[in-house]
């Protein structure tokens, strides 16, 4: 188990401030940034990486994006073109879910 620092895994204040808000509970990312059990603490709160598993876009759902702070799929596809120059959705493309909890 390590300690994390949260902006490897979550990198934007904005994704930090939805996970302390509670409207994101995990993101997907190209490469692999933590295992089960690692730790990072967003302003004093902790959170636990409960869950890395492959995946590959085309698995991903509409709950998925949610978990994300995402309205639906389509919406973060969208997102996902703005935030990544030449970024084109491609359901074989391979992605590493990393879920979190808070923990008190």
């Amino acid at each position: 188990m390590t300690e994390l620092d949260p902006g490897d895994l979550l990198p934007s204040d904005r994704m930090r401030t939805q996970a302390l808000e509670g409207e994101i509970s995990q993101i997907h990312r190209g490469h692999q940034y933590a295992e089960e059990g690692d730790t990072f603490a967003i302003d004093g709160t902790t959170f636990e990486v409960t869950d890395v598993r492959e995946r590959t876009l085309g698995d991903l759902t509409d709950e998925d994006a949610r978990a994300e702070g995402m309205e639906d799929l389509e919406a973060y596809e969208r997102l996902l073109e703005r935030a990544h120059e030449d970024f084109e959705w491609d359901d074989e493309s391979e992605v590493v879910r990393h879920r979190f909890e808070r923990r008190e």
